[in-house]
């Protein structure tokens, strides 16, 4: 055999010992991982590893410490800090992994049912009517630019809050004769327009050719509470104006105790629906200052219960959150939050804020006998896995009500207004 013949012999093995390599599930699982893992104070992780990769620190110091067999990987996070991880195959650097531990973090989670009593900047527009007069039927506010989703935030450079406000410029506009001049909020622009009101046949009063509404109202499912700092997370996601499917702006808005009192079992095609009331004193529990994709976020002015878990838990970061058993925080009858299993079918680690997070199926025999699954006003119910809060039930899937999505807890923590990673940030500085 000639020497050519021996390198080419060689060379095709090293060739295919190189692909083996690249396609064997260390190697994959490796070349995978994220380039960034954050840990909390305490917590512990275990990363499966070939016998011949070896995992070390880029520097000795007191925040994370590693140890390894043949198999496994460990990280024990000790205190707030940063460090690289460097992991090698045979030799060889195959990955770089910055670890950040950070300050440990718990709050309560929720489970409650909750009302829900929203007040919008200014008055939305909902809707066009035409006004019969003696010279026909218009509309003064189609015919001044005014859209269905705008909201009316000043008149005549008086700032308009309820609907009260608006009467009386309406009226005296339409005695003098004088346009109003309107500023109104689209989306995120701000535009002003003349408006002549118009009397309706047979009647005394002048008006507009506008529907309006200054509030919305329903329910949905307390998240969590942080007890540092009195800040809740609900719902999971926007509320948005049953007429015109746009997000409502939040003014203010307060949130009460509410009461189930049927459901409306859920099938395909028609996902089903939690009946409740408002608490009979209608005790204000909490505000509300945001109106976001995520939910509802505020702060509380007494503390709640849920009868399960009171005592603060630990949150989990969306690639802490693992496929498989789970379990949701939610009420299906009077003001009782029961735990009831779920299955997180998939996950997604994300680096940006997103709302579609988890893909969760209920489990549950007693809650599917109930509900058939996830039914509106389940919203925001806490899905807690491992002894941790990971996220909230957010939408059902129509066509399978035992199905649907969640949003991981970490992005619901960020629109609270809550900063998970401040501390470290000012030990950092």
């Amino acid at each position: 055999m000639t020497i050519d013949a021996v390198r080419k012999i060689i060379g095709g093995i090293l060739l295919v010992s190189l692909i083996a390599i690249g396609f064997s599930k260390p190697f994959q699982e490796y070349v995978h991982m994220p380039a960034t893992i954050t840990l909390f104070e305490g917590q512990q992780l275990e990363l499966a590893k070939a016998e011949m990769v070896s995992a070390g620190l880029s520097s000795d110091n007191s925040s994370i410490a590693l140890k390894q067999d043949s198999h496994s990987v460990f990280l024990q996070a000790k205190e707030r800090g940063e460090n690289e991880m460097l992991l090698d195959y045979a030799g060889f650097p195959i990955k770089k992994v910055d670890v950040n531990v950070l300050k440990d973090f718990k709050v309560i989670p929720g489970g409650q049912s909750i009302g829900v009593k929203l007040n919008t900047i200014g008055v939305l527009v909902v809707g066009h009517h035409q006004v019969n007069t003696v010279d026909g039927k218009s509309s003064p506010g189609e015919l001044a630019g005014i859209r269905i989703g705008d909201i009316i935030t000043a008149i005549n450079g008086k700032t308009i809050e309820k609907m009260a406000d608006v009467a009386p410029f309406v009226q005296d506009a339409g005695k003098s004769g004088n346009p109003l001049h309107i500023v109104v909020n689209r989306e995120n622009d701000k535009i002003t327009t003349e408006l002549t009101p118009l009397k309706e046949k047979g009647e005394g009063s002048y008006k507009l050719g506008l529907y309006i509404r200054d509030s919305a109202a329903g329910i949905g499912t307390m998240t969590f509470y942080h007890p540092e700092s009195r800040k809740y997370g609900a719902l999971g996601h926007v509320i948005s104006d049953m007429d015109t499917k746009k997000p409502i702006v939040v003014g203010d808005g307060q949130i009460v105790r509410s009461t189930v009192t049927s459901i409306e079992k859920g099938s395909n095609g028609n996902p089903g629906e939690k009946l409740a009331r408002f608490s009979e004193d209608k005790e204000v529990i909490g505000n509300i200052v945001r109106n976001s994709p995520f939910g509802i976020f505020g702060e509380l002015n007494q503390k709640i219960k849920n009868g399960i878990f009171d005592k603060p838990m630990a949150i989990a970061l969306s690639h802490q959150v693992k496929e498989g058993p789970a379990q949701i925080l939610t009420v299906v009858e009077d003001d009782e939050v029961n735990l009831f299993d779920i299955e997180i079918v998939s996950t997604i680690p994300q680096k940006f804020p997103a709302t579609k997070g988890m893909v969760i199926k209920v489990t549950d025999p007693k809650l599917l006998a109930k509900t058939g699954g996830i039914v509106q006003g389940m919203s925001g119910s806490p899905i807690i896995q491992n002894d941790k809060v990971v996220g909230a039930v957010t939408h059902v899937f129509v066509n399978d009500p035992t199905s649907g999505y969640g949003v991981h807890i970490e992005w619901m923590l960020h629109e609270a207004g809550i900063d998970i990673y401040e501390k470290q940030a000012e030990k950092a500085s």
